[in-house]
């Protein structure tokens, strides 16, 4: 069996699994194509943007596992994933990768609710009498 390569990508709270295998270039997310699993171009475009940074995008075949989320957050995660897996492949990738700012986490997440307040900020309205 020839090597496969394995990485996670995390957004908000969507998780994806990546698996990275030599191939002709096909991506699929949850056992469907890419591109009807994010029916939204730019979605696409941000799923195979490190393939395309690289200049390897019919090199690889990728297979994603993404769970949790929305398409938006899933999308991103797999763009992450997809960059960390690269670098497990060629770790001479990383300084493109880099520069592009496709090996950032991001770190914004939903905040709590808190009590006493309706929402994470928003309170009750005040009356002073």
């Amino acid at each position: 069996m020839e090597k496969q390569t394995k990485a996670v990508g995390r957004r908000k709270e969507a998780v994806t699994r990546i698996f990275i295998t030599k191939g002709t270039g096909a991506i699929t997310v949850n056992d469907k194509d890419y591109k009807n699993y994010f029916s939204l171009v730019y979605l696409q475009n941000q799923v195979d943007r490190p393939l395309k940074t690289v200049e390897v995008a019919d090199k690889y075949d990728v297979k994603i596992n993404a769970v949790g989320g929305g398409v938006k957050g899933q999308a991103e995660a797999a763009m992450l994933g997809i960059a960390r897996a690269l670098i497990d492949i060629n770790p001479e990738f990383r300084p493109a990768l880099k520069a592009a700012g496709l090996l950032k986490r991001d770190p914004r997440s939903v905040e709590r609710k808190k009590f006493g307040h309706k929402k994470a900020r928003k309170s009750y309205q005040f009356s002073k009498r």
